[in-house]
């Protein structure tokens, strides 16, 4: 399996290069893949299917210099804090093992590293729903998925130092949703290892995840190859950076 060490870009640039990654795949063109990255700026994923106009505060997001990206995976949208989050992705056959068939075994399979790196740090972590990550029972982590032709592509946050005020800001969090979870408001309900009491750099928290995925999957160094760079650029004009497909709903 292939390891891509971190790459800091815009967050249409880091969805293009997830999806270039699972098309190359599914030619056989490279490996399964495990990569980590930051989006800069901090940016807002959101998912295929939702909706940027209620999900997302696009006054506040503009006012804040954030952009929005839409991702091809599910879920509801995420803020990435260039200053406190790393995402990893996995782009890996299905075949590769038995949990991989069954869709909640699969998210909590490839995201195993990231409890493993929160518990290496002393944090009791656990699996919560289909995709989450708690640390005393708030979320420091989701997860999104999607399945093409064999393969899935799963990414998600690793949030050490979110700043959970501007996170509280740009996304749009029913109460609804937040009363659902037996909590009222956005503070009760997520976390970051830095609330917790344990400061990270970026460097620090990086090298943690790295650590944890090369012990959980047979990882070696690697790069792009040319062939996804050139996906990747098409992606972006095609896309990701494209205003029609950010803001179809």
């Amino acid at each position: 399996m292939r390891f891509i060490p971190l790459i800091v870009a815009r967050p249409e640039v880091q969805m293009a290069i997830d999806e270039a990654i699972m098309m190359a795949r599914i030619e056989g063109k490279v490996p399964d893949t495990v990569r980590l990255y930051v989006f800069k700026p901090s940016s807002v994923t959101i998912g295929r299917f939702q909706s940027v106009k209620h999900d997302v505060n696009l006054e506040k997001a503009r006012e804040l210099g954030i952009p929005v990206v839409r991702r091809i995976t599910g879920g509801g949208s995420v803020f990435h804090d260039e200053y406190g989050e790393i995402t990893y992705s996995v782009i890996i056959g299905e075949d590769y093992h038995p949990a991989l068939k069954n869709i909640q075994e699969s998210y909590r399979f490839l995201a195993g590293p990231l409890v493993d790196a929160l518990k290496d740090l002393g944090l009791k972590a656990e699996f919560s729903g289909l995709n989450d990550i708690i640390v005393n029972g708030k979320k420091i982590s989701g997860s999104a998925q999607t399945r093409r032709k064999g393969v899935i592509l799963q990414h998600g946050t690793f949030m050490y130092s979110t700043r959970l005020e501007i996170l509280a800001s740009v996304l749009k969090v029913s109460k609804e949703k937040l009363k659902d979870k037996g909590v009222k408001s956005i503070y009760e309900r997520v976390t970051t290892i830095e609330r917790e009491g344990i400061k990270l750099s970026r460097e620090e928290a990086y090298e943690l995840l790295k650590n944890s995925f090369f012990r959980a999957f047979p990882l070696e160094f690697g790069e792009l190859t040319d062939y996804e760079l050139e996906l990747a650029e098409k992606l972006i004009e095609e896309r990701y950076g494209n205003e029609k497909w950010n803001f179809m709903k």
